[in-house]
């Protein structure tokens, strides 16, 4: 090895063997440190750790490393791994799977792909009716910190209609994993899972890493005829460790920081879930949390992840503050396969309360400052009348669940108008 510079390692006599991706092992006292090239540059090969650099220095030894996959089994659920598929729950050895899985799995062929199964149970009400998922589909979930969204995960990983659920926690906070899965997951949700974990101390091979392996546990149990809910938190941290690995690699910075291999390597991450190819049953069913800054939700990170999905949700900081949640703005968001899976009159009923929630906002400052008189417009009455109702049903329990048929039910038993 020739120098240690920043986050890169450069090394030299290797350059013939190695190209961008392979992976190298850096003998020290301590041990063997992992790392990956990243870039050439002036016949050196640079490459980032996947562990602390301490110990290494100019002269180290480097030699070629393996290409490893993941060792998938269904053993592996109900516990908890590293990016690297090393166990983190002091439960022992993880039992081996078969053929390992490749984290750089291209997705499915476009044109052979299936297309989305039936519609799913989510088990929360406001996405059940007003942003039905089907078997297959990717969803985005848009919120600030502190708005609710980890609670909003639990509920999904418990209540949702699967097979498998795979978690990926890129960059949480260390503290947060047990209480995530003690208090939020439980021992129920737990045991039809695997959650895969990179904390935010973590170098940033490993956050991008965790979100890859969570990817190709989740093709795994899906090449088997299963049905996999993926829960990723968040592809913000997932782009920011991108972001960290391209600038030590010498890319230019381009939109607030970002540098474009962020925005070619989304696409390539994103479209791995969804449906398998023709025949296989199984499907991958996306969930990926993207953290807006500032409550900025045309943040480049977030309007990308916003065109590659098919749908949106929105958690407002605003409605949590009144004490409803999941604090769901059911009016900005938006599941593009509706049209594909409700009856005629659960779509009626559900344009009807969004038209309802909408008046009803729309007439909010002027009922706050007495401008409204009651009786003046019937249609504005309605709205003021309903859209609590419609309110309280959005409001839910984290440890509630239901299906598709029960949220419009209770949906339509809410908007029954007495006056009518």
């Amino acid at each position: 090895m020739r120098e240690v510079a920043g986050l890169l390692v450069r090394v030299e006599g290797l350059a013939p063997w190695l190209q961008v991706g392979s992976r190298v092992e850096l003998l020290t006292q301590g041990g063997a440190t992992r790392a990956e090239v990243v870039a050439f540059a002036g016949g050196l090969a640079e490459a980032m750790a996947f562990g602390p650099l301490e110990g290494v220095g100019p002269g180290t030894v480097a030699r070629l490393a393996p290409q490893q996959g993941l060792a998938v089994s269904a053993g592996w659920l109900g516990r908890v791994v590293d990016p690297l598929g090393q166990p983190l729950d002091g439960l022992g050895p993880l039992p081996p799977g078969g053929q390992p899985m490749a984290l750089r799995a291209p997705p499915p062929n476009a044109g052979t792909r299936a297309r989305l199964g039936p519609r799913l149970n989510l088990g929360v009400r406001a996405l059940d009716s007003f942003a039905t998922c089907r078997r297959g589909q990717r969803l985005g979930l848009f919120a600030a910190s502190g708005v609710g969204k980890s609670t909003l995960l639990s509920m999904l990983a418990r209540g949702a209609d699967c097979d498998v659920c795979v978690l990926a926690l890129v960059g949480e906070r260390g503290r947060e994993l047990r209480e995530f899965i003690e208090d939020d997951l439980g021992p129920d949700g737990m045991a039809r899972s695997v959650v895969v974990c990179a904390t935010s101390d973590s170098p940033p091979l490993l956050r991008r890493e965790a979100a890859h392996a969570a990817m190709a546990v989740a093709e795994h149990f899906a090449a088997q005829g299963q049905h996999v809910l993926l829960l990723m938190d968040s592809v913000t941290r997932f782009a920011m460790a991108l972001r960290e690995i391209g600038l030590a690699a010498g890319e230019p910075p381009a939109t607030r920081g970002y540098t474009p291999s962020v925005f070619a390597e989304l696409p390539r991450l994103l479209e791995r879930a969804g449906p398998r190819e023709q025949g296989n049953p199984g499907c991958i069913t996306g969930l990926f949390t993207v953290l807006v800054e500032g409550d900025d939700h045309d943040e480049p990170v977030a309007d990308a992840v916003r065109g590659i999905l098919d749908g949106h949700v929105v958690l407002d900081r605003h409605i949590g503050e009144r004490g409803r949640y999941p604090a769901i703005d059911v009016l900005r968001s938006l599941s593009r396969t509706v049209p594909g899976c409700l009856g005629a009159e659960e779509a009626a009923l559900m344009r009807r309360a969004r038209a309802l929630l909408a008046l009803q906002a729309e007439m909010a400052d002027l009922v706050r400052l007495g401008a409204y008189r009651a009786g003046t417009d019937a249609a504005v009455d309605e709205a003021l009348r309903l859209a609590p109702r419609i309110e309280a049903f959005l409001a839910q329990r984290k440890d509630e669940t239901g299906t598709v048929e029960s949220a419009f039910a209770a949906l339509a038993e809410a908007m029954e108008d007495d006056h009518g």
